[in-house]
């Protein structure tokens, strides 16, 4: 197993190891988490699904190598994602300004395409006691709604979907060029933690390299989602065992007062996907 201070964990099998030992990209700190055996996403659907594209992240050793994760629009000029995504020289989560260059992709399923927005991150807020940040974008996004909050204590069994821009597989991996999604079950529920495992396509969908900080969300009765959890960290993928996410309901409240959208009551899940 790799540990790396102050990040989420990036691989639980010796394989994976032999992997990361492939590419200076991945043996980085911040190397991040993605989608294997999903679905891609057609254009116009969950437009703030959100790809981050970090670069000249610096190491220890005067060095610089570039990353990506994947994040969530919450509010017109607020981003959700992985704590662990910005990080120090040491591997140490960090708050303020944005520690290296970093854009935000939104609205587009396409890396190619040229709908939605991109747009430099200015700042970074960390969540206490959990892999969670919130990014702040230079300018606001107006014109794609943000994916509301949960408020609800998540349940076992209960269906997620997750959209991510990682890659396929952790077998020279490498971020994907089109958004992917599948959905998931939670198995469990521990503390600030969900564990989710695949459920569709495939029992082996699962999040994959450079996936880090992507929703996991309700699909409502109404059409609407609920973001629930962002992706932290698992397995090499493909996998079917337990996938560890960052519930998001009991921070509602800080998540709320850091984006400024108000203390009046986030909307709730209403139902499971189909």
């Amino acid at each position: 197993m790799i540990r790396i201070p102050g990040l989420a964990r990036l691989v639980r099998t010796s394989a994976a190891v032999a992997v990361l030992g492939m590419s200076a990209v991945l043996t980085a700190p911040g190397a991040a988490q993605a989608i294997a055996n999903g679905t891609p996403v057609t254009e116009g659907d969950y437009q703030f699904s959100t790809k981050l594209t970090m670069t000249n992240i610096p190491r220890g050793d005067g060095s610089t190598y570039n990353s990506a994760c994947t994040g969530a629009l919450i509010a017109p000029q607020w981003i959700a994602t992985a704590g662990h995504c910005f990080h120090d020289v040491a591997g140490n989560r960090v708050s303020g300004p944005v520690p290296y260059a970093t854009t935000a992709t939104i609205g587009r399923a396409d890396i190619t395409a040229t709908t939605g927005h991109v747009i430099d991150i200015v700042e970074v807020r960390q969540a206490s006691r959990r892999d969670i940040a919130l990014a702040k974008l230079a300018t606001p996004v107006t014109d794609i709604t943000p994916l509301p909050i949960s408020t609800s204590t998540p349940r076992t069994g209960t269906i997620l979907r997750m959209t991510g821009w990682g890659a396929t597989s952790s077998v020279n991996a490498t971020p994907a060029t089109h958004l992917q999604t599948g959905q998931f079950k939670i198995t469990r529920v521990s503390g600030t933690s969900l564990m989710v495992t695949g459920y569709a396509p495939a029992a082996n969908t699962s999040a994959c390299v450079y996936d880090s900080g992507a929703p996991y969300f309700t699909e409502n009765l109404d059409g609407t989602q609920t973001l629930v959890s962002v992706e932290s960290g698992g397995p090499a993928c493909p996998h079917s065992q337990n996938e560890t996410t960052s519930r998001v309901d009991d921070i509602a409240d800080w998540i709320n007062q850091t984006t400024g959208t108000g203390t009046g009551t986030p909307t709730k899940p209403r139902g499971n996907s189909r």
